[in-house]
């Protein structure tokens, strides 16, 4: 369906849980976050009824994410059951890589549609400083198992001034090497995000450039969401970018996210107001479900305000999200800037 901007809204992210077993130093506190107790996560059956709503709203992409998706018991289940969903086309992970080995097959089995596997360095010492606690090599001979189980496989690097930098030629060589997607996201300014800096899109083309040559835009529609690909001279893969600071791109936004204690967010810079969770176990049906998702997907935020610091309300005219009442323009509540680390909103 289209939101009141026009977009057509049709990717949705659920995070089934808010644990990791990794405390990536840009993600979490060395310590970790107090994790939702169980009561509060939704129940896959809560899911399966989101992922129905969804459906009928025009959602036909579906990312599952956490905290780290493959420490949920049955999330494999989950995805063979949200593929038979009328109207889904794909359902995808994206994971830490340390389980992948282990879950593999049954992912597989499971129909999973795609593999996205966070990984910001090729250097195992720098990779244990940064996870805090992984193993590069579990995290490479998943991804490699993947490759050899044709599933397509995409690696997402997030790059930063002095952490990474001096590794992206040798990161962005993975596409060269295997026929995989290596993506390069920005870091956003949330949690604590907030204390690194970024390596921009332009910044990191100019360097692939002059080490691989011209890169070739790619007009045609790939993957679920807002990321551009490109190709390069003799590569098997592509290189992506997503960018949602240096290049903006919140007028094509596609995508919404609900968190694994079911709130709905219907912008990541947003915190959000509509609980799917709650209104589930207050009684709501399917129909009222469906419904309640397309009416807080028609007020999705124009845009993200990243580089502003303010603190956006309904009486400056921001679009909020609103809840069950009369109408929507009377139930439109303020919205306030995403205050949570990336692992208790879904990655």
């Amino acid at each position: 369906m289209k939101d009141q901007y026009q977009r057509v809204v049709d990717y949705i992210r659920i995070s089934v849980t808010d644990r990791c077993n990794y405390r990536c130093q840009y993600c979490m506190p060395r310590e970790g976050v107090e994790p939702m107790p169980h009561s509060e996560v939704m129940t896959y059956d809560e899911i399966l009824r989101v992922a129905k709503a969804a459906a009928g709203a025009g959602i036909t992409k579906v990312k599952i994410t956490g905290g780290e998706p493959l420490v949920r018991k049955g999330v494999c289940g989950l995805i063979q059951n949200i593929r038979r969903i009328p109207g889904i086309e794909s359902v995808t992970i994206t994971t830490n890589g340390a389980l992948l080995c282990r879950f593999l097959p049954e992912l597989a089995a499971a129909g999973v549609s795609g593999i996205n596997v966070s990984l910001d360095t090729l250097d195992k010492d720098k990779f244990h400083r940064l996870t805090r606690r992984g193993e590069f090599s579990e995290v490479w001979e998943g991804i490699r198992q993947t490759i050899l189980a044709g599933i397509p496989v995409k690696v997402n690097c997030v790059p930063m001034v002095g952490i990474n930098e001096d590794e992206l030629v040798d990161m962005a060589a993975l596409a060269w090497k295997y026929p995989i997607t290596v993506r390069f996201i920005e870091m956003m300014p949330i949690g604590l995000g907030t204390g690194y800096t970024a390596v921009t899109q332009d910044e990191i083309k100019k360097l692939l450039e002059a080490q691989f040559g011209y890169m070739e835009l790619v007009k045609e529609s790939v993957g679920n969401g807002p990321a551009v690909y490109y190709q390069l001279p003799e590569f098997r893969g592509r290189i992506g970018f997503i960018s949602a600071l240096s290049r903006k791109f919140c007028r094509s936004c596609n995508r919404i996210r609900v968190k694994a204690d079911g709130t709905l967010k219907l912008c990541l810079n947003y915190e959000g107001h509509i609980n799917l969770k709650q209104e589930m176990r207050n009684g709501i049906d399917d129909n009222e479900l469906q419904q309640l998702l397309q009416d807080c997907i028609y007020m999705k935020p124009k845009c993200h305000d990243f580089p502003s610091r303010a603190w956006p309300t309904a009486e400056n005219g921001v679009p909020g999200i609103f809840g069950k009442g009369d109408s929507p323009e009377a139930r439109v509540k303020g919205i306030l800037q995403e205050t949570h680390n990336m692992a208790q909103i879904g990655g």
